[in-house]
């Protein structure tokens, strides 16, 4: 089970369930958070470069970190971000659209001076024809075994 950072290896992938984006979603995200006419109106969308409705790139942003979320890459730890990397819109999500998350550690910097790790993973968002439609890298920060997290789990331990 993978739990810590020295339990991380490069190349290790990652893959979520799926996630099902319908019309109503990307027009209650947008309303909210980018109220722009082609992530609200059909018409107004179909006359934008998007030539339809789309989601919000922000909205697909938050798909996938929900989906990462649920992943549970690092076990019981929870996904401790300190930063995102590259973030990249390449293709418009649709109403029904289905997505799933993929993703694989591309680095791995073993911290000189804390027992912790910063773990870069590559996300990629995948509609359900295999179009790629967003991607990022996550800057994430983990336990090592040594952690003082660990050393107060195993002392309450019986």
């Amino acid at each position: 089970m993978i739990e810590w950072f020295d339990d991380l290896s490069l190349g290790m992938r990652f893959k979520s369930g799926d996630k099902l984006v319908t019309r109503q979603d990307i027009i209650r995200f947008a309303s909210e958070f980018d109220p722009q006419p082609y992530h609200l109106d059909d018409a107004a969308a179909e006359r934008s470069p998007l030539k339809g409705l789309a989601a919000s790139g922000w909205h697909t942003a938050a798909i996938a970190m929900r989906l990462a979320v649920e992943i549970r890459p690092f076990g019981p730890h929870p996904l401790l971000g300190i930063g995102v990397d590259d973030l990249r819109w390449l293709a418009p999500v649709r109403p029904d659209d289905v997505l799933h998350l993929e993703g694989e550690v591309i680095e791995l910097i073993p911290s000189k001076t804390k027992p912790q790790g910063i773990a870069k993973v590559k996300w990629t968002a995948i509609n359900q024809h295999g179009c790629c439609t967003c991607t990022r890298q996550g800057v994430l920060r983990n336990s090592s075994r040594n952690s003082p997290a660990r050393s107060q789990r195993l002392a309450r331990r019986p």
